[in-house]
């Protein structure tokens, strides 16, 4: 049942300024409400975010912060108004732990793009007004809607990517039909959130190459992943003979770079979905005009298609390539991927690491 007390100290790593670099952290979460649960954390993901804000590089950053938003745990506790859940389930939380549950997009599932502003995991106005802290801490206490179920199945430490690597990617690969065998996907980067791209298009039964600036990645896209095909993004050669085949481009690669390369490269009336973050996007109108193409963005997802890609997951046996880390490596983790050195995403284990 609900506490109506404060809980226990939780014990995270946060950053204090803008150095970004993380130290151990004790700090109080919410009670838990009538509508919440409770969840031991077990596992949280490393995602770029976390370097974003904990180094203050969109100027918004709350300190102390504690990072963190590809959770999975064990429900603790549950508040008297929850029915999905149980103390012991296998569950998960993703980028958002709030929305006004009351506008359209609320209304459609798709409360990231809540109307009135979604509550971050990490860096966020809570319910009770204070600042949201992430998964880098033991536990944490979320509304129950925010909160899913991982199959029994499904390792844990697998799953906690798939709460915004995973989900960034599966959303707009739903939203477009590229579900449909036989048809073609092109992934630019080959990270964290391309390497998930290439799983879930190999899955669908789709044709899928990777676009990639470093030739060092083709022996793992090829073997590991399965990839069709493997082209260096700088051979015009390459570049050119592919001209007008694909369906679909997911654009995971967040360094700047050129965009009408990569339009070419779509049939008429292809798509080029941009999930990475680069500081700019310039398209040539040509590009757009004659193919009738579409470039567009996508944000992680809502809570229903986050249900599916979960379900789905488990169902066909898909796991992120990870490295797991204690809690005591997150600060080197960081550096590394700001470097693209890691395969494909850190996960630290929090269980057994962060005491």
């Amino acid at each position: 049942m609900g506490s109506a007390r404060a809980n226990e100290y939780c014990l995270g790593w946060a950053a204090r300024d803008e150095s970004g670099v993380l130290s151990p952290y004790k700090f109080s979460r919410r009670a838990v409400g009538e509508d919440d649960v409770s969840i031991k954390i077990t596992h949280c993901g490393v995602c770029y975010g976390d370097v974003i804000w904990t180094r203050n590089r969109r100027g918004d950053s709350k300190y102390p912060l504690v990072p963190g938003h590809e959770i999975a745990g064990i429900v603790k506790e549950i508040g008297s108004n929850v029915r999905v859940f149980k103390v012991g389930d296998h569950v998960g939380v993703g980028t958002y732990v709030n929305s006004c549950r009351d506008c359209h997009f609320c209304n459609d599932a798709l409360e990231v793009y809540c109307a009135k502003g979604v509550v971050g995991t990490f860096n966020g106005i809570d319910s009770d007004g204070s600042i949201t802290k992430g998964g880098y801490s033991n536990y944490t206490v979320v509304h129950e809607r925010y909160c899913y179920k991982i199959p029994d199945n499904y390792p844990l430490a697998s799953a906690a990517p798939l709460f915004c690597a995973g989900i960034t990617v599966y959303a707009p690969m739903m939203r477009y039909k590229m579900n449909q065998p036989g048809k073609s996907l092109g992934v630019i980067g080959l990270g964290g959130l391309g390497h998930m791209a290439v799983k879930f298009g190999k899955a669908f039964g789709l044709n899928v190459t990777v676009f990639s600036t470093s030739i060092s990645k083709r022996e793992e896209a090829l073997s590991l992943l399965n990839t069709d095909k493997f082209v260096i993004s700088s051979d015009q050669q390459q570049m050119e003979a592919l001209a007008g085949t694909f369906d679909f481009i997911i654009d995971a690669a967040s360094g700047d770079h050129p965009f009408d390369p990569y339009m070419a490269l779509l049939k008429t009336a292809g798509v080029l979905v941009l999930v990475g973050f680069p500081t700019e996007v310039k398209v040539n109108p040509a590009s757009l005009l004659l193919g009738m193409k579409t470039i567009t963005g996508s944000a992680i997802g809502g809570s229903k298609d986050t249900r599916e890609m979960i379900n789905f997951c488990a169902a066909h046996k898909i796991y992120p390539e990870i490295e797991v880390i204690p809690i005591q490596y997150a600060n080197e983790a960081l550096e590394r991927m700001i470097k693209s050195d890691v395969k494909y995403r850190f996960v630290i284990d929090i269980e057994n690491s962060l005491k």
